[in-house]
């Protein structure tokens, strides 16, 4: 199992943002589960809804990756809202990540797992607070 983030999720949906770093995690899916924090739906959904009113993506294209994303073994951990305020604001803070960065990070700490993610500032904080990187 492994925290996966949003920057390698949307590196699926578009071209020219995949990458073989993205596709091995995609591919990790085929005999492993994934793990990402109750922020992950919203980011996509937001991406998706960006890259449909920017004509960057059809709404059928962006409805196919999203009956994509239901069919994967990525599970969404609901935190607390007291979590979201305290530890993981806290989180952020120390590491100069957004809340929505941190809450990924959080994730791959408390439950002692690998993150994946092609975010530079993630894999920084990621490094610093000793979380490996899936594949790395």
């Amino acid at each position: 199992m492994f925290v996966v983030d949003n920057s390698v999720v949307m590196a699926w949906c578009f071209e020219d943002e995949s990458s073989r770093y993205a596709d091995d995690a995609l591919g990790m899916l085929a005999a492993e589960e994934a793990v990402a924090p109750s922020i992950w739906p919203l980011e996509v959904a937001n991406v998706i809804l960006a890259a449909e009113r920017g004509k960057r993506l059809s709404r059928a294209d962006g409805t196919a990756f999203l009956a994509l994303l239901h069919r994967l073994p990525i599970h969404v951990e609901i935190e607390s809202r007291d979590r979201i305020m305290g530890e993981i604001l806290s989180l952020a803070r120390d590491t100069g990540l957004t809340s929505y960065d941190a809450s990924y990070l959080d994730l791959a700490m408390r439950r002692r797992l690998p993150i994946a993610t092609m975010d530079k500032a993630i894999r920084k904080a990621a490094r610093r607070c000793k979380v490996p990187i899936q594949g790395l």
